[in-house]
């Protein structure tokens, strides 16, 4: 854990500087996060924030109905996600305005492949987390409490204000579970929406069907990690169930939300190919066989260091599955070069968009067709007005 603030949050910048230092970024290969314009900030959280989706069900105890956990939390303690907080039997968040992860990343780092390719988005990140994964590769903020870490003062406005500013087309919430904070998104996403912005979240999709009804109405693409389709792996490495993961797929799909997929292959944990075969069967007929799927390459990680990469044979072995099941957008991510970064269209085979980590090469799209065969290619390709 780290007991200060990283280096570039120390320094103020210019609006100059930053954007002349983005479009230096721009041309690397991997392009790191960008910091986003400075704002003020302070170790610990501001100040606690009313939460909603709770219940009360004795004196001094509330039950937090935002995910399946279903917490039941005394005065004065915290829920699962360490940022949920009883206080005299009302529930707060304690995270609201506080991100403490802020940064200006190319839209492909979500990874979107099919949303605003060549784009940033603003992308921002609180403490916690209501899993536990045992691979996490943000663990020392995801698994820490607010008043562990170096935070933003950063309000719904000056989110949308920096996202303007930083001339992202896009809101992304990210890099933890952005359910944890979800007052926050939802306050930050209404105002978005009304300033022309895109929505869009990087989510494990735990999380109960009436806060995801609501926030589906003003989110725009949702990329969900499926973790794997076997329950006990949810319950032994990731510390939740995978019942209402599918249920808020099928949910976002219904909502007609932009969906893309993550499953992150972890070596002879959840590469078991009858199991991937399942996976992708349901996709396809729950989802759609036009839904991007995206299999990414584990690296040993937080309590699994002593695990192996993944093999580049694992990732194209799944790819491999995902296509005779009749998937049609399915990717290789974590493996920069490889061609199954790049979209192909579905109906005639030919490159749509070329990539080689987070940099683009050879477009052929066209008002969102491909530039070969006019067939429409699933996704959001327009910035809104």
């Amino acid at each position: 854990m780290r007991t200060g603030p990283p280096p570039w949050l120390c320094r103020q910048c210019s609006r100059r500087a930053f954007l002349q230092s983005s479009a230096c970024a721009l041309a690397l290969l991997a392009l790191p996060p960008a910091p986003a314009p400075a704002q003020e900030m302070r170790s610990g959280f501001i100040q606690p924030h009313p939460a909603l989706y709770y219940h009360a069900v004795a004196k001094g105890l509330v039950e937090c109905r935002l995910c399946p956990r279903k917490c039941e939390v005394k005065d004065g303690e915290r829920g699962d996600c360490l940022v949920r907080e009883n206080r005299g039997g009302k529930y707060f968040t304690l995270v609201y305005g506080n991100p403490c992860a802020v940064h200006l990343d190319p839209i492909e780092k979500k990874p979107f492949f099919h949303v605003l390719p060549g784009t940033l988005s603003f992308s921002i990140a609180t403490a916690g987390c209501h899993l536990h994964c045992k691979f996490c590769q943000n663990w020392e903020i995801s698994q820490a409490r607010p008043e562990k870490t170096y935070n933003f003062v950063l309000p719904p406005e000056k989110v949308v204000a920096g996202a303007r500013e930083g001339q992202c087309p896009s809101i992304a919430y990210t890099y933890v579970e952005p359910l944890i904070f979800y007052e926050y998104m939802l306050d930050t996403a209404r105002l978005g929406k009304k300033a022309g912005l895109l929505n869009t979240c990087h989510s494990a999709g735990y999380i109960n069907t009436e806060p995801l009804q609501t926030l589906a109405e003003v989110l725009d693409a949702a990329c969900i990690d499926l973790k794997s389709f076997d329950p006990q792996f949810y319950r032994d490495l990731v510390g939740g169930e995978l019942a209402p993961v599918l249920r808020t797929l099928k949910t976002l799909r219904q909502k007609g939300v932009h969906l893309e997929i993550v499953n992150l292959v972890i070596p002879q944990m959840n590469d078991q190919p009858e199991t991937l075969a399942k996976m992708c069967a349901w996709i396809r007929d729950e989802l759609g066989p036009l839904t991007p799927l995206h299999f990414s390459r584990f690296y040993p990680l937080y309590k699994m260091q002593n695990h192996f990469p993944t093999p580049v044979s694992a990732l194209e072995q799944a790819r491999e599955t995902a296509l005779k099941a009749g998937l049609k957008y399915v990717y290789i991510g974590n493996m920069p070069g490889h061609k199954a970064e790049s979209t192909f269209c579905h109906k005639c085979g030919k490159l749509v968009i070329a990539r080689r980590g987070y940099r683009l090469g050879e477009m052929h799209l066209k008002d969102g067709n491909c530039g070969h065969c006019g067939t429409a290619i699933p996704g959001i390709w327009k910035q809104k007005a």
